[in-house]
């Protein structure tokens, strides 16, 4: 099921957070989420988030600041069952325009926005981090060109 994340949910939704990151960005230093841990978690707490949860624990969850994709994150465990895809189809249904930044090294995560119909509009730098990054957009079928109804 997925749900509004409630106040109860921060901890663990910051668990999540820290743990992906660190798993998937294995070419940043720990140190780097591990100093941000904080904020993100005062952040989630003023942030649109979704949550997916199964049998009462939450496995995953989507950050949405207006049309910006903060992040996908899905619990490791929890990984390569559709959660992080039925988390990005919610948002699809209350947004018609979508954007995100990744990074160019988290090829898994690349690969699925891109098999998800985001595009890429632009490539740069994480200043924060240094890593190379891609912006990515996804609009509604409606919305694309060439597209017959």
């Amino acid at each position: 099921m997925i749900r509004i994340m409630q106040e109860t949910d921060i901890d663990t939704v910051a668990g999540i957070w820290l743990n992906t990151n660190i798993s998937a960005h294995d070419f940043i230093d720990p140190a780097y989420w591990l100093g941000n841990f904080e904020m993100v978690k005062n952040m989630l707490a003023k942030a649109e988030v979704y949550v997916y949860e199964d049998n009462g624990s939450i496995q995953g969850f989507i950050g949405l600041d207006h049309n910006y994709i903060s992040g996908i994150f899905v619990k490791s465990e929890c990984q390569s069952h559709h959660i992080g895809k039925q988390l990005l189809d919610h948002v699809k249904t209350i947004r018609n325009e979508l954007t995100l930044n990744v990074y160019v090294k988290n090829t898994r995560a690349l690969k699925f926005y891109l098999r998800e119909h985001f595009d890429i509009i632009k490539s740069g730098t994480d200043e924060a981090t240094n890593e190379k990054d891609y912006s990515m957009v996804w609009k509604q079928l409606k919305y694309r060109a060439n597209v017959r109804n």
